[in-house]
């Protein structure tokens, strides 16, 4: 039994979890690696020459110098511009700098992205010229309009955000209250024969064996992370609540594919145990094929091994491939010279180092360049698997980078996940992919909300009335499968 792994609350303070302040919105985290110790300096040559144990966390987050917490629960509140945290000053101060005002009276700044954007109801040219804002809401504390008076004209449209955007502002001072963070110790391997319940995230946590997490503050903390593995988990397990049934989303193809992953994600027994007389030959890894990653690459490797713990008799090897997927790791992964033994610079960590069940490899390049040179073939249906988190498909500002990688994609017959931030960003993803791939794809997982979304709510600092929540949506599709006939030629 592995002890119950730690998630550091000092790393996720250190973080920039959230919509990134590019037009696709994609998440970010950038978590610090932990100083090393004197002590281990003065290491002995053989200790050197070791593997080093898995990392011990703290869950605390900095604190006041005489080692109080800086903010008790009930002092979450605080305007950005003058919050006791130093950061969120400066986050504030660059909203005034970049965030325009919503006012409808402010002529647009950009084209409108959906029916729902905001500058969709400015005028294009006529109207007051564009401002940044200057007033914070009293309310919620954060910069959201030029001045007072277009804050108290507008307020019916901002009444709706309001409560929404208090709660991110109390969420942000949270990670830097100083308090233990006691949600993000995460629950170890637990037996087989306890079935985990993926009915919702509470279900889930109980019958996980989790620490119990009895304020929603604490659960929208704990979900922030625990999104991206268990996305990919309830999904594939034969458990899904995702199912055939009327309104389970499932289409009979996606019950034909998710059926070859369940079958080796689920293996019968073989009388394989710890002895000699138990040694069985294993089958290769669950390769999941993790596309245009950032915010997942840098995820704590303690959150991905929850992937493992769900499914204890098979072993997984994430594969994490972008051209940003080492964004702000530099210092503890530096990046590997391409030689011909290593042409595409992969980083692959071992498993002594995360779990004897997880491999992470990362490749910092397009997808569509390493499947040119072959490296991952061949595919297999039972045991290969793409997921794409917020890809933004059909983004402008992002499809063109996917026009290349999708025909491979469809090529490889194997299921293909994806989510997005809302329902809009879903189906604009599949009009792109049916624009793109017409009569060439199968549907597998029809768009709607994903069970195990992350419950905390995101702010875009370039926009700040412009909130969303990671994985809220997911979907999937596969390449079509054409059914070989045979007919009489006599």
């Amino acid at each position: 039994m592995h002890p119950r792994r730690h998630l550091t609350g000092k790393d996720v303070l250190l973080s920039n979890i959230g919509p990134s302040n590019n037009n696709n919105r994609r998440s970010l985290f950038s978590f610090a690696k932990k100083a090393e110790s004197p002590q281990e300096e003065d290491i002995t040559q053989q200790k050197q020459q070791q593997p080093p144990p898995p990392p011990k966390f703290d869950r605390t987050a900095p604190s006041s110098p005489n080692g109080q917490p800086l903010l008790q629960p009930d002092n979450l509140f605080h305007p950005f511009s003058r919050s006791p945290s130093a950061e969120i000053r400066r986050r504030a101060a660059f909203m005034r700098r970049h965030a325009y005002c919503p006012h409808p009276g402010h002529r647009q700044t950009r084209l409108p992205t959906n029916p729902a954007d905001p500058e969709a109801k400015k005028p294009r040219s006529s109207g007051l010229a564009p401002a940044h804002v200057h007033f914070e809401c009293p309310d919620c504390g954060i910069p959201v309009y030029c001045s007072e008076a277009h804050w108290a004209d507008d307020y019916e449209s901002h009444i709706e955000l309001c409560d929404l955007l208090r709660q991110i502002n109390e969420d942000d001072h949270d990670l830097r209250s100083g308090r233990e963070f006691s949600e993000f110790e995460y629950a170890g391997p637990q037996m087989e024969e306890a079935l985990v319940n993926l009915s919702n995230w509470d279900t889930f946590l109980y019958t996980r064996e989790f620490e119990a997490v009895n304020e929603e503050r604490s659960l929208r903390q704990v979900t922030r992370l625990l999104t991206y593995p268990i996305t990919i988990g309830s999904v594939l397990t034969e458990f899904s609540p995702y199912n055939i049934r009327r309104g389970g989303r499932l289409t009979p193809e996606g019950l034909k594919s998710f059926s070859a992953l369940r079958y080796s994600l689920h293996p019968a027994r073989d009388g394989s145990g710890p002895d000699v007389k138990g040694i069985r030959p294993k089958p290769p890894p669950m390769r999941i094929f993790v596309l245009g990653a950032r915010a997942e690459s840098s995820l704590p490797r303690e959150v991905w091994v929850q992937l493992p713990y769900m499914f204890p008799r098979v072993s997984f090897h994430i594969i994490l491939i972008g051209p940003e997927a080492m964004t702000n790791r530099e210092a503890e992964y530096p990046l590997p010279d391409r030689t011909p033994a290593n042409p595409f610079g992969a980083i692959v960590e071992d498993r002594y180092r995360i779990a004897h069940e997880l491999k992470v490899s990362t490749f910092v390049d397009y997808y569509h360049t390493l499947h040119a040179a072959g490296i991952f073939h061949p595919f297999d249906p039972y045991l290969d698997c793409f997921m794409l988190f917020h890809p933004g498909l059909g983004h402008p500002a992002s499809s063109h980078e996917w026009e290349a990688t999708l025909p491979q994609l469809l090529a490889t017959k194997v299921p293909i996940l994806c989510t997005g931030y809302t329902d809009w960003d879903m189906q604009r993803d599949r009009q792109w992919v049916e624009d793109k791939a017409k009569g060439e794809y199968d549907l597998l997982l029809e768009p709607g909300e994903n069970l195990f979304r992350s419950l905390r709510w995101e702010l875009n600092d370039h926009e700040p009335q412009d909130v969303s929540c990671g994985n809220w949506g997911v979907w999937a599709f596969r390449g079509k499968r054409y059914e070989a006939t045979t007919r009489d030629t006599v």
